[in-house]
């Protein structure tokens, strides 16, 4: 069998196929000229954006009936249900702390302690994330204290191509 397989493979021009239990695998050779090169930081989910030469923000969809703003793109209203009425808006780099809770325990390679927070956005929107540049101290932090959202690497994570990921982080407003 494996001389057969060996027999299509040189006839295809493709690489050695190489018989593992019953599982097949073409193996063809990578050039590296064509790995592309690293095109700048990536955003860690879909509502960062990082427009060419821009600032990154958050974008969030608003419905165009009842004017409920969420995050993430969507179709349907879940407040008032209208379909295919949403529009994406770029939502404000300032709020208000809604809610926070300090992370004592996490998963292996996150710091601990840090606070991960609720955040009500001028004009629409809640978000959450990590509040950041603040003493993880109950007594420091208050709630409906003015916070701004920061965009910064998201703990030094690449992709293969070498390309780093930009996260968004609250701060306590200057």
């Amino acid at each position: 069998m494996a001389a057969r397989l060996s027999l299509a493979a040189a006839e295809l021009n493709i690489g050695p196929i190489r018989v593992y239990s019953c599982c097949f695998i073409v193996c063809t050779e990578v050039d590296m000229a064509e790995q592309t090169e690293a095109k700048g930081p990536l955003p860690v989910v879909d509502w960062v954006k990082i427009p060419e030469g821009g600032e990154p923000y958050l974008e969030g969809h608003k419905c165009k009936a009842c004017g409920a703003i969420f995050l993430g793109e969507r179709n349907v209203c879940s407040k008032c249900g209208s379909r295919d009425r949403m529009e994406a808006i770029k939502l404000s780099n300032k709020g208000k702390l809604y809610s926070f809770s300090i992370v004592h325990r996490s998963f292996p390679g996150i710091e601990v302690p840090y606070v991960s927070a609720v955040v009500d956005l001028e004009g629409g929107g809640t978000v959450k994330g990590n509040l950041i540049n603040i003493d993880p101290d109950p007594a420091n932090i208050k709630f409906d204290m003015p916070v701004e959202v920061v965009f910064k690497d998201a703990l030094g994570r690449k992709d293969r191509d070498g390309n780093s990921y930009i996260s968004y982080f609250f701060q306590p407003a200057a």
